[in-house]
């Protein structure tokens, strides 16, 4: 059982938290992943910044845009996950498009991924269909590879992403990119039924969630939320982080109460 697999084990709600590694600068990103983690965050999930992110809203890619101007890169990326794991055992994912994976070299990136600490791998640009072969590598060096589904899936699709993702499968809420919103689709609980129908595999949301409200809601059908735009905004807001925590822990406390 892997180290994601575990978080889900007891049946509780978790809280998955996204930042951009990078953002708002080098230094602070391992700080912000041990505040989350002190927080309530069950699983942290680190964002490689990327030129060309098409999942991403305008949140996120100004974060990943002011990353990269910064000087981050997939190699410091890295040293920054090792460098929050020597802090913290919460679970480590990195999120990111193909071709930083394919520029570093499928297999030295797993390697280099494993050492890091990094625990799962999500990588929105790639579908189950064409994910055979950097699959098999994070299975070799034990990395769960975390397919990605969308209200628009179809049947086939959501029966290929549940036979093959491991640790959980990623639900995006919403068609469209990332970004804090106000309200969920009506129709977001049929779409959690729909592939609950289909694995036993946890099943986790992202996309669009910015309150507590929202969270529990989410809750009440799947195993988990992931937050990741209102993070950075609050992070841009107040550099003390301050707010940061108490919006964390406020998340904690509404999945515990679902």
């Amino acid at each position: 059982m892997s180290q994601i697999t575990e978080v889900f084990k007891g049946g509780d709600k978790a809280l998955i938290a996204y930042i951009t590694a990078g953002y708002p600068d080098i230094k602070k990103t391992p700080e912000i992943a041990q505040l989350l983690a002190e927080n309530g965050s069950d699983i942290i999930e680190l964002g490689i910044p990327f030129s060309d992110p098409l999942a991403d809203g305008a949140t996120i890619q100004k974060a990943s845009y002011h990353a990269l101007q910064s000087g981050t890169t997939p190699e410091l990326c890295l040293k920054m996950a090792e460098e929050i794991r020597q802090k913290i055992k919460t679970p480590l994912v990195f999120m990111t498009y193909y071709n930083p994976v394919l520029n570093y070299g499928p297999e030295a990136f797993c390697r280099d991924c494993r050492k890091a600490g990094i625990n799962g791998l999500i990588v929105p640009d790639l579908p189950p269909e064409e994910g055979n072969e950097l699959e098999a590598i994070t299975k070799k060096h034990d990395i769960d590879m975390i397919y990605m589904l969308a209200p628009t899936s179809t049947e086939a699709r959501i029966i290929e992403a549940a036979k093959r993702s491991r640790g959980f499968i990623y639900l995006v809420s919403l068609t469209g990119v990332t970004g804090a919103r106000e309200e969920l689709p009506p129709e977001l609980e049929d779409f959690v039924g729909r592939v609950r129908q289909k694995t036993r595999q946890p099943l986790c949301v992202g996309f669009g969630i910015s309150s507590g409200v929202q969270a529990k809601r989410i809750a009440a059908t799947a195993d988990g939320v992931i937050v990741g735009s209102r993070i950075l905004e609050l992070i841009e807001e107040d550099a003390t982080l301050g707010s940061l925590r108490a919006f964390v822990a406020s998340l904690r406390r509404s999945l515990d109460s679902s």
